[in-house]
This record gives structure tokens, sequence and C-alpha cells, in this order.
């Protein structure tokens, strides 16, 4: 008898291995490894959805007690040999269960929903209200929240009867795209002869059949007829009824670019530098060996460029490529550079698509459809059978770091791939993370540079504004005078100008000036944030709204202020210094409809706005020819954060979005207002001087026993009882000193920087080390029991992005 292991969708520590499920004789030769099937689980048998990741054959003996398979959801695996063999690697090096790692692999529309049916056994002896909620149907979806508590208990009792019995269907969330196509029943004789018995009068009917007569056999989308050659949908009905036409539904894939749309690009001529780059990195595609290269390039010295042409190589090579670029650089210039160069070739996964859209482009990647896959941190799970190239752009980007399990980091998976696949993985930034510099510097990454931009055009020169004299001048905590004079100058001269502000909404905080009070949010320790526009108060951690109060929620007083600067704020004062200025702001309220992200930057783009306004989104992959001028409002935001990264990424944030301005024939400025101009990162960023704060900041993590020098693991507690949270990791530090060398280093516990989020309380401690060879086996066992701790969650997270 045959026999597969199947891992079930319950994420837990108890339920994190395959269980054996008998393949029935109906489902025989039609189950895989990889493929997904519905399985009865636990005691109640409830249907939930599974992946096959093993088959045996058993005798019959041994298999009498094993459930069956009830369902095949697949007629091709979803998962090949390469992706079972990297959910297990991310499994284990992330502190993850398996099906959390499979499902991670899958794009939402594969994954299961779960529906509850109600079917009627008998209808003798059956209550009024049970027959009512049937509604002369035999089955009927349950929806508890939808359910009155009368009619609930009176279903249940009926069940428990047996009168009605409780069925689980498991769905795909996504559904496949279908168009109405008219198919043309006319021959062209049969057209001219029903067009000279209409009416005079009925003008859509002569129309329709003259395009009849002139498109014989045609099939065509009913929206396509109706818009394009403006064809009422009256007179289409009428054909229908006629048997002039017939009406079918056709599946179609869904298209998340249009290609017409797009300029055709050929390659450009690389400068001797890219040249020497292009040719370290295309001879290891050529020979298929998996190198990491390090392509430590300045903004604006054409690393895209070089990017093209290596996929290109591939291509040549009968392979497929990867670029992989942060969420906020995945612009419509992006898109519309590969698209540009590669056409019908590309696939983009992106968090803009809808579920379906990342279905059907998921699918043209598993069927070799799509050979040049672009997209953001999950688009490194793309179903590739033959990688010839893997690219990370901006590889030095927080957000390729996933935050919810498994909690991978996009460039270790890459490496993974890369070494399956015997392909070169090319990690590009202006502002290499260190752990990766330090890396390049030992030779375990291939290290590349390009120094100059390719236009030979210098950088632009950065001014530091000291806030501190600044406002006693200008009289506003926002603008210098020197900022205000370089955006008036830029207006008069009919140039763009870009400004970085990073923090959304229109006041960080609410308070009472006759009591102090500040209003928070209810469920987590943060203030509540103004958002003028929506008239609400919005948590940015948990979602919580609530309206603008007119009075204290305390004392009563009306004397309520708001403190702080969001970018809405800051849009009403420009317009106030600049009537006539076209402000386009860009934050996440701005951009939270679909499409509203590429409408904003088209319009910069054609420049029919004269100022871009925005968050870290604006801070990288944009290059517009009018941009000579980059401000930034308040560069110490995120120098103020408590973590040691807190100096690197205020440097790569302005090294960044400096690079934007002065990219083409106009020399560009940046204006960068700081309360705190002598710090060593805003110095080295003035100078765009990349080595300099290298060496600097690795002196400060030596000193402070920092990556890369020591590893890191981060241990949180989540509880609602604070006491549970602390007294939890108090009794893992314990631990931890009995199996750690004295070399060995615990921060902690202490509170994480919000102390409670969504009613849960928040402590850590971190693990700083350099070779511990007992704490792998001591966190997995960790982690294994902490499943009976029944108040307290424990995340453990490697290498994590900051300590805060």
């Amino acid at each position: 008898m045959q026999v597969a292991a199947v891992i079930v969708d319950v994420p837990s520590r108890q339920t994190d291995r395959p269980f054996s499920y008998l393949i029935g004789s109906e489902l025989t030769d039609k189950v895989a490894v990889g493929m997904r099937v519905i399985v009865p689980f636990g005691r109640g048998n409830r249907l939930i959805q599974g992946f096959v990741i093993g088959i045996t054959q058993k005798p019959a003996a041994e298999t009498s007690k094993l459930k069956k398979i009830n369902e095949v959801q697949d007629l091709v695996p979803v998962l090949n040999a390469e992706m079972l063999a990297l959910a297990d690697w991310l499994a284990i090096s992330t502190f993850s269960f398996k099906i959390s790692c499979l499902q991670s692999m899958i794009p939402n529309g594969l994954r299961g929903k779960s529906e509850k049916k109600l079917r009627l056994v008998s209808l003798e002896q059956v209550d009024p209200v049970v027959r009512k909620f049937f509604d002369g149907k035999n089955e009927q979806i349950l929806q508890p929240s939808k359910t009155s508590a009368e009619t609930f208990k009176k279903l249940q009792k009926a069940r428990a009867a047996g009168k009605i019995e409780l069925i689980y269907q498991v769905k795909d969330q996504a559904k496949p795209k279908k168009v109405r196509i008219v198919s043309n029943l006319l021959t062209t004789s049969q057209a001219e002869k029903l067009k000279k018995k209409q009416r005079a009068n009925a003008h859509q009917l002569i129309h329709l059949l003259d395009f009849l007569a002139d498109h014989p056999q045609i099939m065509i989308q009913q929206s396509v007829l109706a818009d394009r050659f403006e064809i009422s949908p009256t007179a289409i009905r009428s054909a229908v009824e006629k048997k002039w036409l017939k009406i079918s539904n056709q599946v179609v894939k869904r298209t998340t670019y249009d290609p017409q749309k797009i300029t055709a690009t050929t390659a450009k001529n690389l400068t001797m530098d890219q040249q020497q780059v292009y040719q370290s990195i295309v001879t290891t595609i050529q020979q298929k060996t998996a190198v990491p290269f390090l392509l430590e390039g300045v903004t604006g010295s054409g690393k895209t460029e070089i990017y093209l042409q290596l996929m290109a190589a591939a291509i040549e090579q009968q392979q497929a490529a990867l670029l992989l670029v942060p969420e906020i650089s995945l612009t419509p210039q992006m898109v519309a550079q590969v698209v540009g160069r590669f056409g019908k070739q590309v696939a983009l996964l992106h968090s803009g698509l809808s579920i379906g859209e990342r279905l059907d482009e998921w699918r043209r990647i598993e069927d070799g459809t799509a050979t040049i896959i672009v997209g953001a941190r999950s688009a490194v799970f793309a179903p590739i059978k033959n990688l010839g190239i893997i690219i990370l752009d901006e590889e030095h980007e927080s957000s390729y770091a996933q935050d919810s399990m498994p909690r991978y980091h996009a460039r270790d998976v890459a490496l993974w791939r890369s070494r399956y696949h015997h392909c070169p993985v090319v990690l590009g930034s202006a502002t290499p993370a260190l752990e990766s510099r330090a890396r390049a510097q030992k030779g375990v990454y291939h290290w590349l540079r390009l120094p100059q931009r390719i236009n030979t055009r210098p950088l632009p020169t950065v001014a530091l504004v000291d806030m501190r004299q600044a406002v006693t001048q200008s009289h506003d905590a926002d603008f210098s005078n020197e900022l205000l004079t370089a955006i008036k100058d830029r207006l008069q001269k009919h140039e763009q100008i870009i400004l970085l502000l990073n923090r959304r909404g229109y006041a960080s905080f609410m308070m009472c000036r006759q009591c102090g009070f500040v209003l928070k949010c209810p469920n987590c320790d943060i203030s509540l944030t103004l958002h003028k526009d929506q008239r609400l108060m919005k948590c940015h951690y948990c979602g919580h709204e609530e309206p603008i109060p007119v009075k204290c929620p305390a004392c009563g007083n009306s004397k309520i202020r708001f403190y702080g600067t969001g970018t809405q704020k800051i849009q009403e004062k420009l317009q106030h210094y600049f009537p006539t200025a076209r402000i386009l702001r860009m934050d996440v309220d701005t951009t939270r409809r679909k499409g509203a992200h590429q409408q904003i930057l088209q319009r910069f783009g054609r420049h029919q706005a004269d100022i871009l306004l925005g968050t870290q989104m604006i801070a990288k992959g944009l290059d517009y020819p009018e941009v000579t001028l980059v401000g930034v409002l308040n560069a110490d935001t995120s120098l103020s954060l408590p973590d040691f990264r807190a100096s690197e990424q205020t440097f790569q944030l302005l090294t960044q979005v400096s690079g934007r301005a002065g990219r083409a024939e106009k020399e560009g400025k940046v204006v960068i207002q700081t309360f705190n101009p002598q710090h060593y990162a805003l110095q080295f960023a003035k100078t765009q001087d990349y080595e300099q704060f290298y060496a600097y900041e690795m002196h400060l993590r030596h000193q402070g026993d920092y990556p890369p020098y020591y590893f890191t693991i981060q241990l949180a507690a989540n509880a609602v009882s604070e006491q549970a949270a602390i007294k939890y990791l108090f009794k893992i530090m314990q631990e931890l000193k009995t199996k750690l060398s004295p070399e060995a280093k615990l921060l902690g516990p202490v509170p994480q920087m919000v102390l409670r989020i969504k009613n849960q309380y928040r402590y850590h401690l971190i693990i700083k080390f350099k070779h511990e060879p007992q704490l792998m086996e001591y966190l997995h066992h960790l982690l294994e029991t902490s499943q009976r701790q029944k108040n307290v969650q424990l995340i453990i997270i490697r290498e994590p992005m900051s300590f805060i």
C-alpha cells in the first residue's frame, strides 16, 4: 500500500513533523511529492491542507489504522525537490515550523482557506429555526460571526442529534480570471443579407453587422468589442438572442504590466569600469560556478545596466535570471528598464499585485514562460528551475529580512539557491551592509567596485544645516532659510525637488497643555498619530483608529495641541511658502490604493509636479534628470534610535537619497537639516565617503563586540502578563549561563523599545557569541519546550536587524 508523509497546516511544535496518510486506490498514481492534499486531522477529523514530502510502500497490515487522503489539490507538484530541500534548511536555520517554510514558498492564492459548511441529513423533527437557516437548501455555509446566538445553539443541538453534519472544505484563495468571449456565428454573406433587412434607424445593429461582415469567424473579448469598436452592450445582447453571436467564458492570465506601453531598449556601451565588472561576473555564468560577488558602486555608476546585460548573458545560456529589489525600490522606472529590455519574458512578484496576479505570475515562472523574474523579498522563492544568476540590488536594505515566521534574510536564501544551481550571486549597493563589506575584505565575497558615475558627473554637493542656529533665523522648526532659498531657486529654474521626511501622518502626538495628558493607543505603549486628511488618530503598530478629540479625555480642557511633524503637515507648509508649486506627497497613506505608487511617480517623471515629498520610499530607485535639489528635513530621526545599526542606517539613507540629485547634465545639491551636525555618520554622508565611514564604524563595532565581530541571536518573549514574560526570560538566562562559554555575552532581559503592542508585553534577551558548540542544540530544544508555555510566546531570531 502507498503511504504519504504529509506536513499538515497546523503551525505548532507538536505538529511540526510528517504525519502518515494512506493513499487510497482511487488516488493511486495521482499523488506525488510536492503536491498539496486535503487530509482529515485530529479527533474531529477536520479537513485541512497539507504538503506531501514523501511516499513509501508499506504492507497492508501496517496501514489498517491510517487515515486516508481525502483529496488531491494539484495536477502537478507545486513544490519541486529544490524547494523541499530549501524548506528543511530554512526550518532549522531560522528556528521555524516546517509548514511555515513550505507556505512561504507558494503564493497566497494557493494557501488553503477553510470553509465550514452544514449539510442537512434529516428533515424529521427539525427545529423551525434550523429549517429557516437552511432556507430550503440541503447545504449552507456556516459563518459564526453572522449567525445569532439562538440559531447557533439550535444548530449545535441538531448536529448532536445527527440531524445535520459539519463539513470542512479547503479552497484556494485565488480564482482563475475569466473574460467573456464573443464568437461570430455569421459568414460575410449572411451578415450582408441581414444588414439589408434592418430598419434604417437601427444604427447599432447595422454597425455590428458591418463589423461581423468584415471579421468572419472572429473571437474577441466583449469588453474590447464594446470599447474599441463602440458597439453597445444592448446591441451585443440582441445579437446573441438572434443567434448572430455566441458568448462564452474563457480563463485568461492576468497581466501585471503592458509591454506595449513600455519603450523597448537596447544594451548600452559599458564604460571601462563597468566592462571589467561585467566580465568578472559573466565568466562565472558561463562556467556555472557559485561565486558570491559584492558590487560596491556609487549612486549613478550604472549598476542597473550591468544587471541587465548579465541577465541577458544568462538567457543566452538558456538559463533564467532573478533580480531582487527592496519593495520601496520596485519603481515603475525599474520595471520599465527590465521590461523594455526583455519584454514578455519578465515576471513581476511584489506586494502591489492582487492575489490572482501573483498566482498567474508564479504559474508563468513555474511553466518556464517567464525567464526574467523581478521582485521583492519573497520572490527569492520563485519556482525557477534553471537559475543562471541571482542579483540583490540595494543589498544593505533591512526590508530583505522577514519579520514573521520564517524569519529569513533574502540574502541567505539567495546564497543557498546559488549553491544549489551553481550560479553566481551579485550583491549590489552604494553603501553595502557592514557584514557584507567585511566578508568581501576577507575574501568570502568577490569584491568589485564602481567608484565613478557613468557620465563622469560629480556627486552632488552636500550641505549640513545646523538647525539649532537655523531655527532662530527662520522661526520654523521644519525649514531652514537655506533650504527654503534653495527650493525657491530651483522652482524659478523649473527644476525638480525631492524632499525626504522620515515620518508619515500630520503630527506625532496629541498632548493637553493643561494636564499633560498624551493620547495613547489602548493596545500599545505608543502615542496615536494625527492623520488630518482622514480626521483620525491612528496607531502605526496595531492599526487602532479613533476620532480626533476636541477636548482632553483626562481633564476635559480644550487646550489640546498637536506636536511633531508629519508629511501632511509639511505639505501644508510647502503650499503656504510656495503657493504656485505643484506638490506630490508619497507615503503609506497616499500609496495605499493599488497603482497609486506608480501614478505618483509617473506624474513626477512627466514633470507634472515640482516637488516630490515623501518618506523612505522616495530615497531609492528614482532617476529623474530634472531633479537638482534633494532636501532632508529631519536627518536625526533614525540616528536617535537606541540601536547599534542606527548610524549605519542613517548614513545609508542619506547617501542613497543624496544620489537622486544631479544624475544628468545639471549640477545637483543636497541640503541635510540636523540638530547634530558633528555626528560622524552625517559628516561622512556629507562627503559620501563610504570607505571612511566603514573604517570608523567597524572600529566602534569592534570596541562594543557587535556584528560583524560577533554573531547575535535575539530571544523575545511576548505575554499578556508582564511578569510572565520577565520570569520566563530570566529562567532562560540562567539555563544559558550553564551552556555558554565565558567568551559569550548576554544582554538583558530588558523591555523592547515599545513595551506593549496589541496588548502583549514584549521583553527580549540578546546573545553575542563567536563559537558556541552547544548553543544551537539548546535553542532548538528550547523552541520545542516553549510550546508548553501557554501564557508566553517565544521568538528566536538569528542575526536580528535591530535590538529595539
